[in-house]
């Protein structure tokens, strides 16, 4: 599971505005130039971020596997015809540039998790977004990602146990209705235990959150920004 990490890459150095506005203009650009010569612009873009970054390749690839199965699968089901010649290849092109820019946005957006503190996201939200709107985006941002890794790690427990009672000799329907029964469990008293823990710790809506700046770094970030969100319009 991708998580921040402290390390002292450019990416780091960058304010958490600034990441999300580059985030804003590749995906922007991404979906709006789904051409072979775009994408191969924006792979190199993505392989740069990733560098300043200090991502993993392996370790991102392992924590997308099963958004990667997916993005496998589409060109395969889009490329499939119900009459001759059976197989539209125009379709299946297609649908594979789709999910191969898809895969570059997850890569831009692993970057950004890694090289982000979740205070540092809070407040880039919050200080972005004006009012009650902004103040409750940026605490339910900073709450799935404090939330998510935890219930993936029960799910892994569950499935761990599982495995070591014998339960992989059960069917497959068999084994996804535990695993999802038990999931969903623990998801509940998960939320049950964060609710009193919000409570007992005074949750406020507006704390003090940490200070951010704009700095000489900055700046190129944001008019690579600035260009990669004017691209998307022509």
């Amino acid at each position: 599971m991708l998580t921040y990490e402290p390390d002292d890459t450019f990416a780091h150095r960058l304010d958490p505005r600034t990441k999300l506005a580059f985030q804003l203009g590749f995906t922007a650009t991404a979906l709006a130039h789904p051409t072979p010569r775009a994408l191969l612009l924006l792979s190199v873009l993505a392989a740069v971020v990733s560098a300043a970054a200090g991502l993993s390749i392996r370790r991102t690839l392992a924590s997308y596997r099963f958004a990667l199965v997916i993005l496998a699968l589409a060109p395969l089901l889009s490329g499939v015809a119900l009459g001759p010649p059976w197989i539209d290849r125009s379709a299946a092109v297609a649908s594979g540039l789709a999910s191969y820019r898809v895969l570059l946005i997850l890569f831009v957006s692993a970057a950004y998790v890694r090289s982000t503190p979740i205070r540092d996201s809070r407040a880039a939200i919050q200080r972005t977004v004006p009012g009650k709107p902004g103040q409750m985006l940026a605490v339910g941002v900073s709450l799935v990602f404090r939330f998510l890794p935890v219930l993936r790690a029960d799910l892994r427990t569950i499935r761990e146990a599982m495995a070591a009672r014998l339960g992989t000799e059960r069917s497959a329907i068999d084994r996804a209705s535990t695993v999802g029964v038990l999931g969903l469990t623990r998801a509940f008293d998960r939320a049950d235990r964060l609710s009193l823990a919000l409570r007992a710790r005074c949750f406020a809506w507006n704390p003090t959150l940490p200070v951010l700046s704009i700095s000489r770094v900055d700046y190129p970030v944001l008019a690579v920004a600035v260009v990669l969100a004017l691209s998307a319009f022509y």
